[in-house]
């Protein structure tokens, strides 16, 4: 532990796990501290990655360069597509994994990479030099010195465990929590609050009805979350679905007054969208059920985990509860459900790519700005680690807007609004979801990838393959106009009234009854097309008057999202503006007019004030021609 390193990243979670491998892939030297090198890449909850709205960011990940989607991938053992009847905005893989499998292999990645070092200890507080960290003060090593530090503690900031009238400290069952750490951001002056999440008591597989319950089969073929996974993917699970009852419901209503959730016990703001089975029961009292999904945890396991019904009930309520539900009426318990309340920093308390705005060259990324689900952590892993480095290397910070990525999004609502519940990524926050999809974010974000140096060239050459065949099909489509009896042909065997005219594929394709697999008659090319272009041109051409409608929205967007706003700007120097915009402006501090028209009380009068403060004249106004 001696020298002097470039990035220290604190935390071995999702978020710590992208942070460092970015760093270090950059050409920095790095350090990840982690209290305990054999959980490194834990999942503490759900056994799975992805999902509704999460798909996208993880996607975003790995046409960057980061590792979750091929993690995910490796230790996949359950595949499917939801949203499969949606458009393809909202469509979302969601994989369930072998956790052991996906913690091994996250481990092995990371201690592979160049340039990266890996320390089991425990860290107690930052050592700051005037107004910039300057290395962390461990309790085994002492004093580390770094360039940068990024901390990603996830749920053991100030942890506490809840399990009725049992508390006690904990990140999670069986770990200490990071207690001293809390503290200093605290005494450093960051203004800190309190979430709650929760898991639900795990079961031994072998209990398990499943005749009482409803199969959910893989998809076949397994589809991957990787655009660069060779190798093949297989279904090796059976996932279950069962609900809850009445009876399941009046034994959650008998024991609420042990519940540390409505005794009082609990302070900090719970999941909206995720919410125990007590929150359920209370909050959607007309319901007759809730879903709860059987998920195996692994191949080398006989545990499940019942998703759906996370408690904080006292043990013995636990199991009468449990006993209650169809299929898992004789099943036995390997651990309790819990909940788990941490501290976290209000996010509206960082710039853009990350670094706190307090303290320089000192990063957060995970739970600690109050964000819920491995997904979003590991997204703000990777730009904290991307950032980190680029500071590092005196480069400016890399951001992504609204417009270009859902990390985007995600990111700049929490520094700019703020949170005041655990928030998690959906489909609805994303304005511009059309262009933002699952199946096109390596079109979109792989150039970056390569450019700040995390994508492999023989990865981007791949994403390179798969564009090229897509802009030429789509080309050849536009070209190829088949006899009208041919088409005909086509028409009557999909059932669809015939047409008096001959038209292009294109236009055939753009028909929302037709699929190009309908095509492949008509156009003999298709059939040699991989499955991945042939999704790409379909939704680039069905959809194509949308996006390009979108586009043009996103270019009135542009108009006032890109002007940057000087860090040192003093904003009382701005005419026009109120004191209190002047006053919540002083505290986000925004980087660009776009982000300043989101915070909350900032209005059209005062961007516009703004707009000729720092560009002259109106955003609508046209320029003269040379």
């Amino acid at each position: 532990m001696t020298g002097h390193y470039d990035v220290i990243v604190v935390g071995g979670g999702h978020a710590g796990i992208e942070a460092s491998h970015a760093a270090a892939k950059m050409g920095c030297r790095t350090l990840l501290i982690t209290a305990s090198i054999e959980r490194i890449g834990e999942m503490s909850c759900n056994p799975a990655i992805g999902g509704l709205g999460k798909s996208q960011l993880v996607r975003e990940i790995d046409a960057l360069g980061g590792l979750q989607g091929r993690l995910a991938d490796r230790g996949g053992i359950h595949f499917r597509r939801l949203n499969r009847s949606k458009g393809p905005a909202v469509q979302s893989t969601r994989i369930q994994c072998d956790k052991a499998v996906y913690r091994e292999f996250a481990r092995r990645v990371l201690e592979e990479t160049a340039n990266l070092a890996i320390w089991q200890d425990k860290v107690e507080g930052l050592y700051i030099e005037g107004e910039r960290v300057a290395g962390i003060d461990a309790r085994g090593a002492g004093r580390i010195r770094a360039h940068t530090v990024i901390l990603t503690p996830g749920t053991f900031l100030a942890g506490m465990l809840h399990i009725g009238d049992r508390s006690f400290s904990g990140g999670r069952l069986g770990d200490a929590p990071s207690n001293s750490l809390a503290k200093t951001l605290r005494v450093l002056g960051f203004k800190l609050g309190r979430f709650k999440t929760g898991t639900p008591p795990r079961i031994d597989g072998r209990t398990l009805n499943t005749e009482k319950m409803e199969s959910q089969s893989g998809e076949e073929p397994p589809l991957g979350i990787s655009f660069f996974t060779r190798r093949k993917l297989r279904n090796q699970v059976e996932c279950y679905l069962t609900r809850t009852t009445s009876v399941v419901h009046e034994i959650v209503k008998e024991n609420l007054d042990r519940s540390p959730l409505y005794a009082g016990k609990i302070k900090g703001t719970g999941v909206r969208y995720c919410p125990s089975i007590e929150d359920k029961v209370v909050k959607f009292a007309d319901a007759e059920s809730h879903r709860i999904f059987i998920e195996p945890e692994g191949l080398s396991t006989r545990e499940v985990y019942p998703n759906g019904i996370s408690t904080s009930l006292p043990l013995d309520a636990q199991i009468e509860m449990v006993h209650a539900v169809p299929g898992l009426e004789n099943t036995e318990f390997t651990r309790p459900g819990y909940a788990v309340e941490h501290d976290y920093v209000q996010p509206t308390q960082l710039f853009a790519w990350l670094e706190t705005k307090m303290i320089r060259d000192l990063f957060f990324a995970g739970q600690i700005n109050g964000t819920t689900g491995y997904e979003e952590a590991a997204a703000q892993g990777l730009i904290a680690g991307i950032n980190a480095a680029r500071r590092v290397k005196g480069i400016d910070p890399f951001i992504l807007g609204r417009d270009s990525a859902y990390i985007g999004v995600l990111i700049d609502d929490l520094v700019t609004k703020g949170t005041n519940e655990p928030y998690r990524m959906f489909t609805s926050r994303v304005e511009y979801r059309l262009l933002l999809r699952e199946d096109n974010a390596h079109a979109r974000l792989s150039g970056i990838g390569r450019r700040i140096g995390l994508l492999r060239a023989k990865d981007f050459r791949k994403v390179e393959a798969v564009e090229t065949a897509t802009s030429a099909t789509m080309d050849r489509l536009v070209k190829i106009k088949p006899a009208l009896s041919r088409i005909n042909k086509v028409m009557e065997a999909k059932g669809i009234k015939p047409l008096t005219q001959k038209v292009s594929l294109n236009d055939l394709l753009k028909r929302p009854e037709l699929h190009i697999t309908d095509l492949e008659g008509l156009d003999k090319a298709l059939t040699e097309l991989a499955p991945v272009v042939k999704e790409r041109v379909e939704i680039e051409t069905k959809y194509s008057g949308y996006i390009a409608r979108t586009l043009e929205e996103i270019e009135r967007f542009h108009r006032i999202e890109k002007v940057k706003i000087p860090e040192d700007v003093t904003f009382h120097d701005i005419p026009g503006l109120s004191n209190e915009v002047i006053e919540k402006l002083d505290d986000i501090h925004p980087s660009t007019l776009g982000q300043a028209s989101r915070i909350s009380g900032v209005t059209p009068v005062a961007l516009l004030a703004m707009f000729r403060y720092f560009k002259g004249g109106d955003p609508d106004e046209k320029k003269p021609e040379a």
